[in-house]
């Protein structure tokens, strides 16, 4: 007999059809004799369309009250879930975050988990019962209702898995497991078995939808194994785990993208300290996210070029932001490209595995694609590059790295 906690994303309860079919999931595993938790998410396109009903009434929509809005949608799929395993003969009750309750702080839309109370559910599920909680939301101190950021019902999970103290979390989705690459762009990707926490952690933070990379943190930190698996498929899924429980053969384990970014140089800064500060930080005080970050300076030391890369939808706002700040920074001139992608391979064999950087590039030049920038960490290698290339560049890698 376990205690565990089941997550299903919006996709798993996309349809009544598909909430019948997680029921009966979920049943397989009430009849095994386990005690089960269950997360879901709002079905597939409901966060959006109120999000979109939202910026109809005001573009500065109220972060409190929008939280009331979003939270919503998980409302509907915990109680219809719910309904459906009673339907099925099995004790069943769905669960909003302010009736457990889940606490978190008041950085509404973007909260942090801090405790859960859990003796409620504990006794309803050791009764035999099914709980369905409702991922996503919480409430804070104040008794507003607060959410966790888009994708927090994986962060529900793992926090469940924290507080509740289950022996399994397992993450379903509409794919077999965590895959070497995204199946849309090649083919030929191929179910990982097992990924460490590290790995997992970069692949979701560049770009791989499967899990939410603040869930993978929290897993992580609190050393909780995440089993990731198909709410469509009776294959075996992906475990995600602490780094010395895998063998890493490979160098590399998966390749990664993401779409839609831009490159901004900013040529002949006056190189002296607090520069790049002045450049970056009304940057950051308007929410834009900077992601890869290069400087050059001239060989007596005075000129600098500094390179960053932000998400295309970012780009106007930043260019007009250097503009107001030139006397204060100084620059010649500001240089910047459209369209790109950023395509990564990750992978925690590299850290043994000389040679590395130099397939990669390698393998690129070989067919023609121009590197624009590039960034490393210990187990990961990301390179920008024109965004009509990604598909190719994937699939180029993911053959030289022998991932097929």
């Amino acid at each position: 007999m376990q205690r565990i906690v089941l997550k299903f994303g919006g996709t798993s309860v996309g349809s009544i059809e598909k909430i019948q079919n997680v029921a009966k999931i979920i049943k397989k595993k009430h009849d095994e004799g386990n005690k089960i938790v269950v997360v879901v998410s709002a079905m597939s396109g409901v966060t959006t369309d109120l999000l979109n009903k939202s910026k109809l009434i005001s573009k500065n929509f109220d972060p409190k009250e929008l939280d009331v809005l979003l939270s919503s949608g998980e409302q509907i799929s915990s109680s219809l879930l719910a309904a459906a395993i009673l339907n099925l003969g099995i004790n069943s009750r769905s669960w909003l975050g302010w009736q457990i309750p889940i606490v978190t702080n008041d950085n509404h839309t973007t909260s942090q988990i801090l405790k859960i109370k859990t003796a409620e559910i504990l006794k309803f599920i050791s009764s035999g019962g099914v709980a369905v909680v409702a991922g996503f939301q919480g409430i804070t101190e104040n008794e507003r209702i607060t959410t966790l950021g888009r994708g927090g019902s994986d962060l529900s999970a793992v926090a469940i898995a924290k507080f509740f103290e289950t022996d399994s979390c397992e993450i379903y989705t509409d794919v077999e497991g965590v895959l070497t690459t995204d199946p849309n762009m090649y083919e030929k990707a191929k179910k990982i078995d097992k990924i460490s926490y590290e790995e997992m952690l970069e692949m979701a933070s560049l770009g791989a939808k499967v899990m939410q990379p603040i869930a993978v943190q929290a897993s992580m930190i609190d050393d909780i194994p995440v089993h990731v698996r198909s709410t469509f498929s009776n294959k075996s899924g992906t475990k995600i785990v602490s780094d010395e429980d895998i063998n890493h053969k490979k160098a590399v384990t998966g390749i990664a993208y993401s779409k839609n970014n831009a490159k901004v140089s900013i040529v002949g800064v006056i190189d002296k300290p607090g520069v790049a500060a002045d450049i970056f930080e009304p940057i950051g005080e308007n929410n834009i996210n900077i992601d890869m970050v290069i400087q050059n300076t001239s060989l007596d030391g005075k000129i600098a070029n500094i390179t960053f890369t932000i998400k295309q939808e970012d780009l106007k706002e930043t260019l007009s932001i250097i503009e107001k700040n030139k006397q204060k920074i100084n620059y010649e001139k500001i240089i910047h490209n459209e369209k790109l992608a950023k395509v990564s391979i990750v992978g925690a064999g590299m850290t043994t595995s000389p040679g590395v950087t130099h397939k990669m590039f390698r393998s690129l030049a070989n067919e023609k694609i121009n590197i624009l920038a590039i960034s490393t960490s210990e187990i990961k290698i990301s390179v920008l590059i024109q965004q009509d290339l990604t598909q190719k560049a994937v699939k180029i890698l993911h053959e030289a790295f022998k991932l097929n």
